[in-house]
């Protein structure tokens, strides 16, 4: 909570991070599937979740897409 704690603090009405390491291919995807579902109109949580149930089928191990969580506003709509 402390680096989350530092960017609401700054201003950042919403993060998404993750609670543990992480491999970088998978997260590749998962950030890949994130963005598109941003990108239709989404609000962030909605779209994080989207994108982990789409990790998910590939990937049906937990620690694959279940590592990020969101801290502040996850309704918030984000225009990209």
């Amino acid at each position: 909570l402390g680096l989350a704690r530092g960017f609401l603090y700054a201003g950042t009405p919403c993060l998404v991070a993750s609670l543990w390491p992480v491999k970088d291919d998978t997260t590749a995807q998962l950030m890949a599937e994130f963005y598109r579902a941003l990108q239709t109109g989404l609000p962030v949580g909605v779209a994080l979740r989207k994108a982990q149930q789409t990790l998910r089928e590939i990937h049906p191990n937990p620690y694959y897409w279940s590592a990020f969580s969101i801290t502040g506003d996850a309704a918030r709509c984000v225009a990209i």
